[in-house]
């Protein structure tokens, strides 16, 4: 009987044993695939909400909340105005900037073409209930104003709205013909009646262009285009560093040509004063020295 006991000691010894080696193994195990796993983690790309659009959107086509959705982006390169609430509360809409507030029924539109999937930018979409147009690219406080031009006169079709261009007189200063820059870095709003700066067509020849500018710069341009011809040229990247309109960029006919016209001195004529006497008839007259 004792002995018995003692093998059935053993065998539950030896089972025990083995049942601690395996618990060890296997939380070793565990173990070693929490730390892989918070590895992973830690190196993993942190991701934040924005909000992107489900379908195809063309330039002024409305929209509303239910054509959006939110998915996982890569933080730190999300681009600039992007959104990360569909909608919100009025009350966190300050300071969560959502496309809608819950208490909006009003859609907004497209400043540009939207494909599937791609990021909501504020600065691409009109404010709530405002179409596509140009009241929707005008700053606050800024008036429009079109320009006639040709295909010389307006940079051969390549202008488009969100363009900064230049703008030369050319006219008429005294009795030369005269090029000069008038305006500079002046934003282009519309070509011809489009406000569309995403136009697939091929280039196209614009016959007006409207631009956005203070009263006094539009007053400006209007004198101008009534008294001579305007000249746009279009300004490489953003338009922040633009030129002074006032820094003497002038060229004249004779500039131009290299012509120096010769200066015409006037030689003051000797004065001469003389004296008539009458002589038995006969007049004479005798030179004197002038008093003054």
């Amino acid at each position: 009987m004792r002995l018995v006991f003692g093998l059935v000691l053993i065998v539950g010894l030896g089972l025990a044993g083995f049942a601690v080696y395996m618990a060890q193994g296997l939380i070793e195990k565990n173990q070693r695939e929490r730390d892989y796993l918070l590895a992973a983690q830690a190196r993993a790309t942190k991701l934040v909400d924005v909000v992107v659009v489900k379908r195809h959107l063309d330039y002024g086509e409305r929209f509303t909340r239910d054509d959006l959705q939110v998915i996982k982006w890569e933080d730190g390169k999300v681009p600039e105005g992007a959104f990360s609430f569909v909608t919100t509360s009025l009350e966190e809409a300050a300071e969560k900037k959502p496309v809608f507030t819950d208490t909006e029924t009003r859609p907004r539109s497209a400043l540009r073409s939207y494909e599937p999937f791609e990021p909501l930018l504020a600065s691409k979409i009109t404010d709530p209930g405002v179409d596509a147009g140009i009241m929707s690219n005008l700053s606050p406080g800024m008036s429009a104003f079109s320009i006639n031009v040709d295909v010389s006169t307006g940079v051969a079709g390549f202008l488009r709205p969100g363009n900064f261009v230049d703008v030369y007189w050319t006219g008429n200063l005294g009795d030369s013909e005269t090029t000069k820059l008038i305006d500079s870095n002046v934003r282009l709003i519309a070509i011809n009646q489009s406000a569309d700066a995403d136009r697939t067509e091929e280039t196209i020849i614009a016959r007006t262009v409207t631009i956005e500018g203070t009263r006094q710069r539009v007053a400006s341009l209007a004198l101008a285009q009534q008294t001579g011809k305007l000249s746009l040229s279009l300004v490489g990247g953003s338009g922040v560093e633009a030129v002074a309109a006032d820094d003497g960029v002038e060229i004249n006919r004779d500039t131009l040509l290299g012509i120096k016209k010769q200066e015409v001195v006037e030689v003051e004529k000797e004065k001469i004063c003389t004296i008539r006497t009458n002589k038995g008839g006969e007049i004479v007259e005798t030179v004197i020295p002038c008093t003054n």
